[in-house]
């Protein structure tokens, strides 16, 4: 039997976007964000970060930068007893990328590289999965992917593709 996931993008869902987030000490948790994991892994999700990390390619953090914050973040889910089983991230921009980092990549979202390669390495239904992120490139992956509901989790929205729009984290608990 396949497994269901819950996908989550880093900034703007997990952390408050303050825009390219390296710093630990600029890395501040939204709230409601360890009481959705904690019920998503009751009802047995595996949970996923799925993020774009374009400030890597435009030269702003380095790999490692992004690697230590990962490594922090992870311990910090561990502490609320939170498994996160991967983090996936993508550091090419396109157009704005340096040197290597500057391409198309099949994992920038709004393509759905990095949601496929997790159901392949993890086994995922994809129909009975979840994606929350902040962007239409974030649904539009979900979308994408064949994910079996999007959640758009951001204010004062009319038109998206999503399935659903929330203000909050928590409205999320009666949809899983």
């Amino acid at each position: 039997m396949k497994k269901k996931a819950l996908f989550l993008d880093r900034d703007g869902v997990i952390n408050i976007d303050y825009g390219h987030v390296f710093r630990i000490s600029d890395f501040e948790f939204v709230e409601g964000i360890f009481d959705l994991c904690r019920h998503a892994a009751k009802l047995e999700y595996l949970l996923f970060v799925i993020t774009n990390q374009g400030g890597i390619g435009r030269g702003f953090y380095t790999e490692n930068d992004f690697q230590n914050l990962s490594k922090w973040m992870k311990g910090r889910f561990a502490e609320e007893g939170i498994r996160i089983h991967k983090i996936y991230h993508c550091p090419y921009h396109p157009e704005h990328g340096r040197g290597e980092y500057q391409k198309e990549s099949f994992d920038r979202k709004p393509s759905p590289g990095m949601i496929l390669r997790a159901m392949e390495e993890f086994g995922l239904s994809m129909e009975q999965s979840f994606l929350i992120g902040d962007k239409e490139t974030d649904i539009e992956a979900a979308i994408n992917a064949g994910i079996g509901t999007s959640i758009l989790f951001k204010e004062n929205i009319k038109e998206t593709k999503a399935d659903r729009i929330i203000a909050n984290l928590k409205e999320v608990l009666d949809l899983l």
